[in-house]
């Protein structure tokens, strides 16, 4: 959510609007808002009488806009947190309410409405009045590709320093789960030193991620077609199938492939110009040129179908009695071997 440092320093400075209306995919952006909300408008004496908190499950858009709609007890303001709001069932009639509430908001209240992992339909009438005010904020799912810069940059704000290509590691290893991701950093801000610096070892030791066996060492393995390495990383993935989803590995692998395609349409272009156009940092645009010099846009187009061959299989599709370790184990070695072998299209 692009606003989001907005919206902090402004709940900070109490320069506050009226209504709040977060919504959108991305949870933990709301989730940051939302906590600064709780603990940073009203002083802790004001809460008891002004601050109130609901849930979407147990409430309605009627109730909440009528608790809106009082005058704060013994203070200046009102917070009225409303959490979950996708759980209500939207009414026209609540559509209706929110566009009048809207159009003319009490003074004296902050409304914040969290509507959590999907948006709400910009063509409604409330919504576009809220948006024509700026009280409407979007929370986007982060793209892969845009995980590691994020990852950076929280290291930066709690204070951890890192290894350059930890951000990337970490990204691979836990995906686009920000909140899972910001928990792990935490953990390791309550545990590491100042003077610490964050590399594979202590990744492996507090988070689970071994510096050998993860799907970023196993494309990093592919990529410069070292067998015997990559060979070992997916048995190693293969016996630990519940740290190491099959569907994960999957959708990293043919991310990496698809790239590769691309990669090598774009051959004789400027490589930053390449790295930027596939948005791939720094050490995916090493890994990638590497591949490129181990496979040709032929052998790299037939391995996107080993790559479809071995989803048909994960799902029972010709792989009876197959399991991870060998499902991980053949498709390596199919993607090793590409140009020796004949794939299934």
């Amino acid at each position: 959510m692009k606003e989001l440092d907005l919206i902090l320093k402004s709940i900070k400075n109490k320069e506050l609007l009226p209504i709040y209306f977060f919504h959108g995919e991305e949870p933990y952006f709301i989730d940051v808002a939302l906590k600064s909300f709780e603990n940073d408008v009203l002083e802790e004496d004001e809460k008891a009488f002004n601050q109130t908190v609901v849930y979407g499950k147990d409430t309605t858009f009627g109730e909440v806009l009528s608790l809106a709609r009082q005058f704060p007890m013994m203070g200046d303001r009102q917070v009225i947190i409303l959490k979950e709001a996708q759980e209500i069932k939207m009414t026209e009639k609540d559509a209706e309410a929110l566009k009048a509430y809207a159009e003319n908001p009490v003074p004296s209240t902050v409304l914040i409405i969290a509507h959590k992992y999907k948006k709400v339909d910009a063509r409604k009438a409330f919504a576009k009045i809220l948006s024509k005010n700026k009280m409407l904020f979007v929370s986007d799912k982060m793209r892969d590709y845009e995980v590691p810069k994020w990852i950076e940059q929280e290291l930066k704000n709690i204070g951890l320093k890192s290894k350059p290509h930890i951000p990337a590691l970490l990204s691979e290893y836990l995906g686009t789960d920000l909140s899972r991701i910001s928990n792990e950093l935490n953990k390791l801000k309550m545990i590491l030193k100042d003077t610490d610096i964050l590399d594979e070892k202590i990744i492996e030791t507090h988070i689970g991620i071994s510096k050998d066996f993860n799907i970023f060492e196993l494309t990093k393995a592919l990529a410069g077609k070292e067998e015997a390495r990559a060979m070992r990383i997916a048995y190693y993935l293969g016996k630990s199938p519940k740290q190491n989803p099959f569907e994960m590995m999957m959708g990293s692998l043919y991310s990496f492939f698809s790239n590769l395609i691309m990669y090598h349409t774009m051959a004789g272009q400027n490589p930053k110009a390449i790295q930027e156009e596939l948005r791939l940092n720094y050490y995916q645009a090493q890994d990638m040129a590497a591949a490129a010099r181990k496979y040709s846009l032929k052998h790299s187009t037939r391995i996107i179908s080993v790559l479809r061959e071995f989803d048909l299989k994960r799902k029972g599709l010709g792989a009876v009695n197959m399991d991870e370790t060998e499902l991980m184990t053949e498709m390596v070695y199919k993607i090793l071997h590409v140009g020796e072998l004949k794939v299934r299209t």
